[in-house]
Formats: C-alpha cells, structure tokens, sequence
C-alpha cells in the first residue's frame, strides 16, 4: 500500500511571485476592469511571460476571483476582531482605523471591488454572500449585546454596518475628487488621520447611551 504523499507548503519565492501579481492585477482591474484586462498585458506588466504568469493563475477568471478574495479577506479580518472584542469604543476605533488604512494604502484593492459591485457583481455574488454574510451577522449580533449591556445605544446595526463601510471606502474610490477639492495633488497621511478622528467620533457620538 503507498504511502500519501504529505500536503507541501508553498515555498516563500512562490507565496512572493503569487503576492506580485496579485498586486498587479489589482491595478490592472482597478483602472479597466475585468472585460478591458488581458493576461498578456498583465504579464507583460511584470516582466514575466503569459506562460508563466499561467502556472500560478491557470486563467483571467482565477486571477480576478484571487484579487477579489485578497481584498475580502483583509476586510474581513477586521470584521472578525470587531465580533469578538468586548469594548465597543476600542473595537469600533479599531475598525475604522483599519478600514481607512486599507484605502490609504490599497486604493485599487478598494477600485476593483467596487467595479464589480456596481455591476452587480455578475462573478462575484455568490461569495460575497457566503462569506460576508456571517461576519456582518456576527458584528450585528456583538453590536446588539452591547446595547443590552448598556454599553452603546439601540440603532439599526446592519445599516450602521453600511455606513462604516460606504465612509471608510470614499477615501480609496473618491480620494482624487477629494485631493481635487482640497487643492492637493493626492490625499495626505493627515486627511486620513482627519477622517478617522471624525468618522469614529460620529458613530461614538451616536451610540452614546442616552444620545438624543
């Protein structure tokens, strides 16, 4: 009888190629989206050839649902320790602070997602709502045992969810209409500490125990 063979981790120069072009497909998919991308330009974007570029990501639609599920998961993470955290001041500050550090440093991550949302994500909804759905469940639920603690007032948490999410992601999908306003040529460190300072002082304010 043979024996099976174990289960390889893979090598960090593979986990490094697949981070780079992941990164630059992100880019790619920001600024044409899935439709106007090629394989050949994103290989050719990387120095690496289409062959390649194929033994990591086997075709366009792999790729697309790779770079989709990066950006997921790192949103989801933050999701998950807002669940589990007992102080709602500490894990929403944390949140925001998380959200608005992704589209400071991720913006086309944030670009592509929301392409494909806005279309109605035609390749995207099943796993959004597979997997978005439980950890905005969750929240809701953690938001909720707050409010019978004491600790925030009543609202409407799925909205409340919603809204975090559509002011911490303005700052990646509006941030060159924002710099434009602002008379600057990009959004500074500075906006986005200013943002998160108000973002997190709305949301507290409003589910201050006792709030009118």
């Amino acid at each position: 009888m043979s024996e099976v063979a174990p289960l390889r981790t893979p090598r960090a120069a593979t986990l490094r190629k697949q981070e780079h072009i992941l990164r630059a497909a992100e880019q790619q998919f920001a600024r044409f989206g899935f439709e106007g991308v090629s394989l050949e330009t994103i290989a050719v974007n990387i120095g690496i050839s289409r062959q390649n570029l194929l033994y990591y990501y086997p075709s366009k639609e792999q790729l697309y649902d790779a770079v989709l599920d990066d950006v997921l998961q790192s949103w989801l993470t933050g999701m998950a320790r807002m669940a589990q955290h007992p102080d709602p001041t500490t894990a929403i500050t944390e949140y925001v602070a998380a959200k608005l550090r992704f589209s400071q440093e991720r913006p086309s991550g944030s670009a592509v997602f929301t392409r494909e949302v806005m279309t109605g994500a035609p390749r995207y909804a099943g796993r959004l709502a597979e997997q978005v759905l439980p950890h905005l469940q969750a929240d809701v639920r953690q938001f909720e045992r707050w409010a019978r603690e004491g600790l925030i007032q009543r609202v409407d948490f799925t909205h409340l969810m919603f809204l975090i999410w559509a002011c911490t992601q303005a700052y990646a999908d509006l941030a060159p209409q924002f710099a434009l306003l602002l008379g600057k040529p990009a959004l500074e460190p500075q906006d986005f500490t200013t943002a998160q300072s108000l973002i997190t002082g709305l949301v507290l304010g409003r589910l201050k125990p006792n709030a009118s």
